[in-house]
């Protein structure tokens, strides 16, 4: 028995909307279990952003949530549980990336034993893990979400994003200790701070859905969490103040750290992104920008008879046409389809991987798994589920 599945990075909190509030974003982690008997009981095999973990199997988010969801469906664990994941998220820096990885692990579970659990028992199985709801929501329903306790159980609620409205993460590379981040809150505030906190909250919820620039610059003006969190930061005050001043609505700690969020019209999206990254590198840090035109779709499964699943890793010459990932995923039977697949995503990228005609080009190497493709029939060769595609351009040099 297998089964696959694909789940979105979120952010958080998004300025007052303090553990209930996230969106999904579009970076992916993708997740593959098999139950065939081999004798090897757990084993994780991580790819992506997720290859520098080196966590036992019985540690790791994606094996304790699928135990997790078995375990809500009284159901005991396979004694043979293989699980392939491949990530696009970078870790620890505010994207959720332990959210997509507990949810990946319980809809594992669900569909590859056929557990009937429901997506609000999701939510619930993960964030008892996650220990709080807002990233988990967004990635099992995507879009933008509103989640509460209630004496029920949690609810969560979509909320309306208007549709002028550009998400702009710009991550470094060191991540944020989460536990820290939180540890570092206060135990209480004083109740001038909380109703502070409530009026900016409701302003988030009011801004996001009509992009009133008024009420957007409150909702991401928090008083409940970044005030204690940014110190932790290199460079957030100079990042956050360049991002308003190329014209964003406001900036925030994406969840907690590191990544910063930006919000801003798409009319401004380019000059902010832009501004966020020079402000950074100013500060010494080489960031990443990830931008969402509009929130992602929530997890989802993926049928096993469907093309096969791929990572593609570019060199970072390429991965700038590629809105600055050097990991994809791409699906096909063939190398040609991957690539087909990938250009089709990324226009700009399509010619530097192929010619006009769609064949590929002499200087341009293709390696599968560390096989170089034009010995396994070039763009004819097939791929795998989970194999991993290196690009290699040829380098100029005199």
């Amino acid at each position: 028995m297998t089964a696959r599945v694909r789940v979105p990075a979120t952010s958080s909190n998004l300025g007052a909307g303090f553990d209930c509030v996230g969106i999904a974003v579009d970076r992916w982690l993708t997740a593959t279990v098999s139950l065939e008997a081999q004798g090897d009981g757990v084993v994780i095999h991580r790819a992506g952003r997720l290859s520098a973990l080196t966590l036992a199997p019985e540690e790791d988010l994606l094996a304790r949530a699928f135990s997790g969801a078995c375990a809500a469906a009284g159901r005991p664990v396979p004694a043979d549980v293989t699980i392939d994941a491949v990530s696009e998220i970078p870790v620890g820096c505010g994207l959720g990336s332990s959210a997509a990885a507990i949810v990946a692990g319980a809809l594992l579970a669900d569909a590859a034993l056929g557990l009937d659990l429901s997506r609000a028992r999701i939510v619930e199985i993960a964030s008892e893990i996650e220990g709080h709801p807002d990233n988990v929501a967004a990635a099992v329903y995507g879009g933008a979400v509103l989640t509460l306790r209630t004496p029920a159980g949690l609810r969560t609620a979509a909320l309306a994003v208007a549709p002028e409205l550009v998400f702009l993460l710009a991550v470094p590379p060191f991540p944020s200790d989460t536990r820290a981040a939180r540890a570092a809150l206060p135990k209480s505030l004083p109740h001038a701070d909380a109703v502070v906190a409530a009026s900016r909250a409701a302003a988030l919820v009011q801004g996001l859905a009509t992009g009133d620039a008024d009420l957007l610059g409150a909702g991401l003006d928090d008083v409940l969490h970044v005030p204690y969190r940014r110190a932790r930061i290199p460079g957030y005050d100079a990042v956050v103040a360049a991002a308003r001043a190329a014209g964003a609505y406001g900036a925030t700690l994406s969840g907690a750290g590191s990544a910063i969020l930006a919000i801003a019209q798409s009319a401004q999206a380019d000059a902010v992104g832009a501004a966020v990254i020079a402000a950074w590198r100013g500060a010494g840090v080489e960031a990443e920008l990830v931008r969402c035109d509009r929130p992602a779709r929530g997890a989802h499964t993926m049928k096993e008879e469907g093309p096969m699943s791929v990572t593609l890793q570019l060199p970072t010459v390429l991965a700038k046409l590629a809105d600055g990932r050097r990991t994809l995923e791409a699906r096909g039977a063939t190398l040609g389809d991957v690539v087909a697949d990938v250009a089709a995503r990324f226009p700009g990228l399509a010619p530097r991987l192929r010619d006009d005609a769609g064949k590929p080009y002499p200087f341009v190497t293709f390696y599968v798994n560390d096989d170089d493709a034009r010995l396994q029939g070039g763009f004819a060769a097939s791929v795998r589920d989970g194999d991993e595609i290196i690009v290699v351009p040829a380098i100029a040099g005199g």
